[in-house]
Formats: C-alpha cells, structure tokens, sequence
C-alpha cells in the first residue's frame, strides 16, 4: 500500500491528470496526457519505476524495497538523486531522507498532523 502512495504522490507531483495503463499488476507502462511515458515493474517487496517526457527531456526513475514497516525509496530525476525511509508504526508514521537537490528532511506524522 505504501508503494502505491508513494507512486501516486509522485504522478501527482509531474502533473498527471488521467494515465492510460496496459499491462498487469507485475509490469505495466504507462502514458498521460501531459506527454509522460513509464513502466512500473514488481517483484515481490519491491517496486521499480523509470519514465520520461520527450516534451520537456526529463527522465526520471524510482525502486523502493519493502521490509516489515520499513520501506526504503531511491530515485533519480534528471541525474538529481534522492532517497527517503518511511517507518510505519502503530499511530504513527516517520519519514526521513535527502531531496534532489541534497537537503535532508524528517517528519513524523500521527492522529494530530506532522511535524
């Protein structure tokens, strides 16, 4: 399930408004109105993404691993790399990494909001 959040926010981040998808739940591809073509590849706890936008020359990629409450995300944009670990627990969720540009972030979120 966090796989599929993190997916989605990221889609959302680039602008998708409504993707057409072929494929099954292990590969499928990917493309959307505002030009972006990826694939999505799963393997058991893992998810790998890559895509692009001739439009506009970005490329992108994502892999995220999954371990009990613990899932570990790596991704590059245009060669800007990040990473983030998000930690589930009961009532509470911490998410901590390095954005694109290099800065480290830390947030953790419960019932109340994140902080």
């Amino acid at each position: 399930m966090k796989k599929i959040i993190v997916l989605a926010a990221f889609l959302v981040a680039v602008g998708v408004a409504q993707a057409s998808c072929f494929g099954t739940g292990a590969y499928r591809t990917c493309n959307d109105a505002a030009g972006n073509s990826y694939s999505v590849q799963r393997f058991g706890n893992s998810t790998y993404m890559q895509g692009s936008n001739p439009y506009t020359g970005s490329t992108w990629n994502q892999s995220s691993q999954t371990f009990g409450n613990t899932t570990y995300i790596q991704g590059n944009t245009n060669g800007n790399s990040w990473n983030q670990t998000i930690t589930t627990m009961p009532g509470m969720t911490i998410q901590s990494g390095t954005d694109s540009r290099g800065n480290s972030f830390s947030r953790t979120c419960n019932a109340f909001g994140c902080f």
